[in-house]
């Protein structure tokens, strides 16, 4: 890992565009790795192997996926020649949960818990292995927990006390439309719900094609009230905006 100030590297960042941002990254960490889920990390993917064949991936496996979300997962592997390194759900966690509540409590319980053991374990395992990470995250993805993230950024959901973790969010200033343009342009693969209707892609219970005229999220926990819907990847969004 390089040395540097993070408040310089903020001000050099801040308004540049993902390839600019991407490739600082790169240059300053060694061991970082892109997260991968959905269309804005795999346009990160593919402009990212254009400067670096051999950059970490990782994905987290939930174990209720949709059917085309494994396909998707195993096109990109395919078309990139890379790695991908699937995390998984603890076990024992996972049945403790299933044991105690069954398989869809989040209906009731809302999603936090289930996100929290499928989702938010799986990333406490990895990022601790890593230096820096890679998100693809936007600004107009959520109103309420997404507007204020910055192009780069001291991970304090996920740093240790001995090793403070750097998350870049290269995507930040684009729009939907940039990334769908991206995609069609460079001929990026794609989830093939998008040809369904889903904008958002989660888990296959938690996630439905979106009506006309709603939001992209509007799928996501459609179950649930509010608009701060974020499953624990991303907490410190919501804490930024004054909730807990």
């Amino acid at each position: 890992m390089a040395t540097f100030d993070i408040r310089q590297l903020q001000t050099e960042l801040t308004g540049k565009n993902p390839r600019i941002i991407l490739k600082k990254a790169l240059e300053l960490f060694d061991n970082i790795a892109i997260a991968f889920s959905g269309a804005e990390d795999v346009a990160l993917i593919d402009m990212a192997v254009k400067l670096r064949k051999d950059i970490q991936v990782f994905c987290l496996d939930t174990g209720r996926l949709h059917p085309e979300t494994y396909r998707f997962i195993e096109k990109v592997r395919k078309h990139y020649r890379i790695d991908i390194e699937i995390l998984s759900p603890d076990k024992d966690l996972l049945d403790s949960l299933v044991k105690k509540k069954g398989l869809f409590s989040f209906y009731v319980d809302g999603h936090h818990e289930c996100c929290g053991i499928r989702k938010v374990e799986s990333l406490k395992r990895k990022l601790p292995q890593l230096d820096a990470w890679m998100t693809g995250q936007r600004k107009d993805q959520s109103p309420d927990t997404r507007q204020s993230i910055p192009e780069v950024q001291i991970d304090s959901e996920f740093s240790t006390a001995g090793q403070p973790l750097i998350k870049f969010n290269p995507l930040v200033n684009w729009s939907l439309t940039q990334v769908w343009d991206y995609i069609e342009a460079y001929q990026v693969p794609y989830n093939e719900l998008h040809e369904k209707g889903f904008t958002s892609i989660g888990c296959e219970p938690c996630t439905r094609a979106i009506l006309p005229h709603e939001h992209e999220r509007a799928g996501r926990w459609w179950w649930e009230a509010g608009a701060q819907k974020e499953c624990g990847l991303h907490a410190g969004n919501v804490k930024d905006n004054g909730t807990s």
